[in-house]
């Protein structure tokens, strides 16, 4: 069985080599379900939006069992970040919020509530999408953060350091 060894792409489709046994290469066959369009390289796996985000019963979503999602609402130490801290109103807070949130590559405000916000973001190279929700409580003065990847099971870290890149900025702010 001739082993895959390279794909090329030649007009939005992928013509797959194979390598013969002295290293010689020849034509496999055109396989269009198995290369992505260029469409799906402009909008990138963007997946379907979750139906379980927002606040439901005072809290958000629970993370899944993958780790590819923070939350501090999680149970376990895996998913758990510590939540924002507060000491001004809820919308002084949420203007400080939105502020640092459009400061970040790629992300984008996509609900807007009195006391919640639900952010998009999407990763350089192969635009996947991350849901980023804050949920603010007035009366504890802190905000519930979650990030959560849409596909896939590892996330490398990267919701982990997004909620940690927006706490710096928090922080800084000096309020």
């Amino acid at each position: 069985m001739a082993m895959l060894s390279k794909a090329c792409i030649t007009t939005s489709r992928f013509k797959l080599l194979s390598t013969k046994g002295e290293g010689t290469q020849s034509d496999v066959s055109w396989v269009d379900y198995f290369c992505p369009s260029p469409v799906l390289f402009l909008k990138g796996f963007s997946g379907m939006r979750p139906v379980n985000l927002g606040v439901k019963d005072g809290h958000l979503a629970l993370c899944p069992v993958n780790p590819n999602c923070v939350s501090s609402e999680s149970r376990d130490r895996i998913h758990f970040v510590e939540p924002l801290r507060y000491s001004s109103t809820t919308s002084e807070a949420m203007a400080d919020l939105k502020r640092i949130i459009l400061q970040l590559k790629r992300s984008k405000i996509v609900i807007e509530a009195d006391n919640y916000l639900s952010v998009e973001c999407r990763s350089a190279v192969w635009r996947f999408v991350d849901d980023v929700e804050f949920s603010f409580d007035d009366v504890a003065k802190i905000i519930n953060v979650r990030s959560a990847s849409r596909i896939g099971k590892s996330d490398l870290g990267v919701n982990r350091k997004r909620i940690e890149t927006i706490r710096a900025a928090w922080n800084a702010r000096g309020k």
